[in-house]
């Protein structure tokens, strides 16, 4: 049975997918997920995770784009891009502790990204974690 980690790194390669220009990869989500053994719980999660950052992506990027300092987010890699994409999804939108979040955002970018990115992803994730938590504060 598949894992919340391989649910994450399945919805990645969605994300991919989808940012360089591949919007009919909505339709075929749940058979690339079954080509991947994504099922029941894990596959439920991996769809919610990719259709919710798909939905958000407008708000999602904007809250990237405010912490990339010096950068601007067309220059990041696709892979990089997704990774914070998808963390930062996750701690907008879920309930997740944020510890979490960027754990395993941090590891997918020691899997899957360059060298540099997991230091780069923890930074931006851990940014926009502790903005959301002032914000709650307030």
């Amino acid at each position: 049975m598949a894992t919340r980690h391989q649910a994450r790194e399945a919805v990645i390669g969605l994300l991919y997918a989808y940012d360089l220009g591949n919007p009919e990869i909505k339709k075929f989500a749940e058979e690339i997920l079954e080509e991947k053994k994504i099922r029941n719980k894990q596959r439920e999660f991996a769809l919610s995770l990719f259709k919710g950052t798909v939905e958000h992506l407008d708000k999602i990027d904007e809250e990237i784009k405010k912490h990339l300092e010096d950068w601007d987010i067309e220059r990041l890699g696709a892979i990089e891009r997704a990774i914070l994409r998808l963390g930062t999804y996750e701690l907008l939108f879920s309930d997740l502790d944020p510890a979490i979040v960027i754990n395993e955002a941090v590891e997918l970018a020691k899997k899957l990204a360059t060298d540099q990115a997991p230091k780069f992803i923890n930074g931006v994730l851990d940014a926009i974690a502790k903005e959301k938590r002032g914000s709650q504060k307030a």
